[in-house]
């Protein structure tokens, strides 16, 4: 098979086209402005892989890279909160006017399948825990906005053009290979390269704010699952484990050795207090289990950050 794979220099997109190689071609379509040369070097060693360098924005682009594909993983985006919160007229252009234009290249193109990451930014400050797929959706900040976008614009394909899609609406993914020195950075890469550095990790808030940690592998095999699903709609894709930012520290802490205490700092805007998934959706129609507990995810993602902290 052939599959597209964009933003497949990204974080979760590299993990996801290492996954297809060598036993299928992999497209990636990226522009490099947050994804890593690096890991698309790496990946040419692994099978057939076409890189084509230019944004989603671009539609001509899409029409080419797409040309004779099976499948389409769309995880292309400017995935921080702050930043849409900064750069709104960005976060919508990139995120739901490039969703936009990679559906339409996909219809035109002959696609037959296309996998949509979301995020359960979503549900933005909802109650009722844990989240499933039939609440009202709650955006809280400009990027929430465009995954809602993106997630109806994929309903609408399917029932307009018959493009079947599938949503999945990520928690908080960590593992391997997570840029640590962002202002962006996600918690666990955060925390990780500052205590490795021995330096103090800043807890946003009171830490007692919960998510929903995932490890990489296993959201890459929930979207290996999607693309042979004939299932369609939105599916929560986490663990099914409430984790408080003070716990996931403690037991980072503990992995590491560190003896480093945290610094608190103010709560980052539009971040929701709670949030943990309701799976049993994905596991029913997609037959998704995650394979890794956090533990055992934080063992390999920190393994991975000494060997990187060792050799810059």
């Amino acid at each position: 098979m052939r599959y597209a794979v964009t933003g497949g220099a990204g974080f979760i997109g590299s993990h996801l086209a290492r996954a297809l190689l060598p036993a299928h071609e992999v497209v990636i379509v990226d522009d490099l402005s947050s994804g890593k040369k690096s890991r698309i070097e790496r990946l040419h060693a692994s099978g057939a892989l076409t890189l084509f360098k230019g944004s989603v924005t671009d539609r001509s682009l899409l029409a080419r890279a797409f040309e004779g594909v099976d499948g389409i993983f769309h995880l292309a985006a400017l995935v921080s909160v702050p930043r849409s919160v900064a750069q709104p007229l960005l976060s919508h252009e990139v995120n739901l006017t490039g969703t936009l234009n990679a559906l339409i290249a996909a219809r035109e193109s002959g696609v037959e399948r296309f996998v949509f990451a979301s995020s359960s930014a979503v549900y933005g400050e909802s109650e009722d825990l844990p989240l499933h797929e039939a609440l009202e959706p709650l955006p809280a900040s400009p990027y929430a906005v465009t995954k809602v976008g993106g997630e109806q614009y994929c309903r609408l394909f399917s029932s307009l053009y018959g493009l079947s899609t599938v949503s999945l609406r990520y928690f908080n993914v960590f593992g391997p290979e997570q840029d640590p020195s962002s202002m962006y950075a996600a918690v666990i890469p955060a925390f990780i390269g500052r205590l490795l550095a021995g330096e103090r990790p800043v807890v946003h808030g009171d830490g007692l704010q919960t998510r929903d940690f995932v490890y990489v592998k296993d959201v890459v095999a929930a979207n290996l699952l999607a693309m042979r699903s004939r299932s369609e709609g939105t599916f929560n894709i986490g663990s099914g484990r409430a984790t408080s930012i003070l716990e996931l520290l403690h037991t980072i802490r503990q992995l590491t050795s560190a003896r480093v205490k945290p610094h608190h700092g103010p709560p980052r805007e539009g971040d929701v207090r709670h949030s943990v998934a309701d799976i049993s959706r994905a596991a029913r129609e997609l037959g998704f289990s995650p394979a890794y507990t956090l533990e055992e995810g934080l063992r390999e993602t920190i393994a991975w950050f000494r060997e990187h902290h060792r050799s810059a």
